[in-house]
């Protein structure tokens, strides 16, 4: 996955706008107010930090060297995954999840909006 396709595919979740509050290095992919995915678009290697179940970010990092606690991030729920040491389904598949989960916690009047209950 190319650092482009990763920019196209985080602004292709729904109403997901890229935000810079770091910086113009740094693309801060945001739904709603609240980040779901970051990265440095530009950086060797390509990395993304993408928020992510507790529970899986563990088994995430036990099966996947590519897959790595979230750089300055709540090590619990972030992870910052390599891309092109993944499929890029897969990586895909994490940006999905990251989305799912922040729009989960948003509140119901703005799940409604998003046209996910």
């Amino acid at each position: 996955m190319t650092p482009r396709r990763l920019r196209e595919f985080c602004l292709e979740q729904n109403a997901a706008v890229e935000d810079f509050p770091f910086g113009p290095e740094v693309s801060v992919f945001k739904v709603a107010g609240k980040m779901f995915a970051l990265s440095d678009l530009a950086a060797t290697p390509l990395t993304v930090s993408l928020k992510c179940d507790p529970d899986e970010a563990v088994r995430l990092r036990a099966e996947h060297p590519a897959v790595v606690p979230g750089y300055h991030l709540n090590k619990r729920h972030w992870n910052t995954v390599t891309v092109g040491e993944l499929p890029a389904r897969m990586v895909r598949e994490l940006i999905e999840d990251s989305y799912d989960l922040v729009v989960a916690g948003l509140p119901k009047a703005q799940r409604l909006r998003l046209d996910r209950p």
